[in-house]
């Protein structure tokens, strides 16, 4: 076996075992830069130094200086003022403001941020909101060098193969178009989102369980007589006996100590279980005052597929499951016996390890709760957002560079309390950047042993009659495929290194080649598991899968209609000698 044949099968299995979503991305590209230096096809200083890589080093620090955004009040007072009877008008504002947002910090922020005010909307249910909420976010990333962690990722590839890198505003005409165009997508796109507001599922969303213990005052009494039938913001769904299912549960039903009862409520309704006397419910005898914690399980969570028992989940976790929501399904059987899926939300009653344990970042996607990063006052948080402002203006105007601009006020924010430690400790992008560190030693791999020039053929074999725009097509709908099927920053970084050989190929510019795999990796629109924002709305929203594609494929063609044809406009074709 010759070593491109060697290279060509590693790279499918990595690409095979990241489909399957079983093991976390960072293991999979760490793996195969290891297999790679082992075997002799990449030196160890060559591998270690992509780890010191310039671009990544100010993504590690961009993400650790939004932490201290993130805690400022800007966020929660943006969504406060959505608050307007005319839909379009609510969507339009959202959506600039939103994308604006998006452009400057971390996106996954901005979204968790606007989740809770957004369904507190007097006007406009969650379902009409929060799915075009996430939408914005993703096309305000692509306004600027610093919108999506994809853009700076991207521009580690350009730096490491000797080019010019990317400028901040390089894509900005584009981004706007982009953003102004899926504007009018989700004002028009908004109206065929489902209105849930009165769905009963969509106010009591989540499956809680309680147990009549053996010297209940309920026993022997009907569900009437204990008054579980007036209940505000709790419904009893069924009762559990001794294996069996009661659903739907009459009035006249009467209680057995052992019956396990299955309400539906939402975050406000465990202090009506509290206040019953003979039920024992699930993980009571955790909570000891503290504050509940809600948080989104991943897409890539090694949790997803097995019930609480299965996984240990209190054990691994130090907390224990009160409550399990599934976007609007009525979930049935007791909380012990739910199979877990990526995108169910649990309300967790968390122990004293829970912050620290550093595995809660990489099973779940969201943390939304206000214990988990206390926020910052008025005064903090105007210190905090002129100290960013300002330290981005410096650095576009390249009074600064921004690498020493972040570095200096993630120091700044260090020493006068903003950020602990223990923050940034739990919330340091670790896998992002053992991701971008193999992936850019991967890229030299493909590229020095021929690897990439052989994919890029056999793309050009499929769009060749088109010469080198039909070449570019293809360097994006792979992009674009790849990102939906597994995550944007992998899709990323295995397209870069085709799309410049491709380029270098064809003897021109490679930098229409760059941006069609930057725009392509930020086009995830028609799942809910291809971008971590839709992932994180999935519940929230009370969506359903379908909900995606009714909006996302109309958006997802409009967006790649308006890339494909102004990134050759902003950036043509030229040969290489010109």
């Amino acid at each position: 076996m010759t070593q491109e044949t060697a290279v060509v099968a590693m790279l499918t299995a990595l690409v095979g075992l990241l489909l399957t979503n079983k093991i976390r991305p960072a293991i999979l590209f760490v793996s195969a830069i290891a297999l790679s230096y082992l075997l002799g096809w990449i030196s160890f200083e060559q591998m270690m130094g992509n780890f010191t890589n310039s671009s990544l080093f100010t993504l590690i620090l961009l993400l650790i200086v939004s932490i201290a955004v993130e805690k400022t009040t800007l966020l929660q007072s943006v969504g406060r003022h959505l608050n307007h009877a005319n839909f379009s008008w609510v969507i339009a504002k959202l959506g600039l403001t939103t994308a604006f947002l998006s452009s400057i910090t971390n996106n996954s922020a901005v979204v968790a941020s606007l989740i809770g005010v957004l369904k507190r909307n007097h006007f406009h249910s969650p379902s009409k909101l929060l799915l075009p909420l996430s939408y914005a976010a993703i096309l305000g990333g692509t306004l600027t060098l610093i919108g999506t962690s994809t853009n700076l990722i991207v521009n580690s590839f350009v730096i490491d193969a000797g080019l010019e890198p990317i400028g901040f505003f390089d894509f900005t005409i584009i981004g706007v178009t982009v953003v102004a165009c899926g504007l009018v997508v989700l004002i028009i796109g908004g109206y065929r989102l489902p209105d849930r507001f009165d769905n009963q599922d969509a106010e009591l969303p989540y499956m809680l369980e309680a147990v009549v213990s053996e010297d209940s005052i309920m026993i022997g009494k009907t569900v009437e007589q204990n008054r579980l039938r007036a209940l505000q913001r709790l419904y009893l769904v069924e009762i559990e006996r001794d294996g069996e299912l009661i659903r739907p549960v009459c009035p006249t039903q009467k209680l057995e100590s052992g019956d396990r009862l299955v309400f539906a409520g939402d975050t406000q309704s465990l202090h009506i279980l509290q206040e019953m006397q003979g039920l024992e419910w699930f993980a009571k005898s955790h909570l000891k005052g503290q504050a509940l914690v809600e948080v989104v399980i991943s897409h890539s969570a090694s949790i997803k597929g097995k019930t609480l028992k299965e996984c240990a989940f209190r054990e691994k976790f130090d907390a224990a499951v009160v409550a399990i929501r599934r976007g609007n399904e009525q979930l049935s059987g007791g909380l012990g016996q739910i199979t877990l899926r990526a995108g169910d939300t649990l309300m967790l009653v968390p122990g004293k390890g829970f912050e620290q344990h550093r595995k809660n970042v990489r099973e779940f996607v969201m943390i939304s709760d206000a214990n988990v990063s206390a926020q910052l006052d008025s005064r903090q948080s105007k210190l905090v957002l002129i100290g960013f402002i300002s330290t981005l203006a410096l650095a576009f105007t390249s009074t600064i560079d921004l690498t020493k601009g972040l570095l200096a006020l993630l120091v700044l924010f260090i020493v006068s309390g903003v950020l602990s430690l223990d923050e940034i400790k739990r919330r340091f992008p670790i896998e992002l950047a053992l991701i971008v560190g193999s992936a850019l030693g991967l890229a030299n791999i493909m590229v020095d042993n021929g690897v990439a020039q052989t994919l890029g053929d056999s793309l050009l074999a499929m769009f060749g009659d088109w010469g080198i725009l039909g070449a570019f097509i293809a360097v994006y709908f792979f992009t674009l495929v790849l990102t939906e099927l597994i995550t944007n920053n992998a899709a990323a970084a295995l397209a870069f290194p085709i799309a410049y050989s491709i380029a270098i190929g064809y003897g021109v510019d490679p930098r229409p080649f760059i941006m069609a795999v930057i725009f392509g990796a930020s086009a995830s629109f028609i799942s809910p598991y291809g971008y971590q924002t839709n992932l994180m709305v999935y519940s929230a929203g009370n969506y359903q899968f379908s909900d995606y594609l009714r909006i996302g494929i109309p958006l997802s063609i409009v967006y790649s209609v308006v890339v494909l044809v102004m990134i050759p406009m902003v950036f043509p074709f030229m040969s290489l000698g010109s």
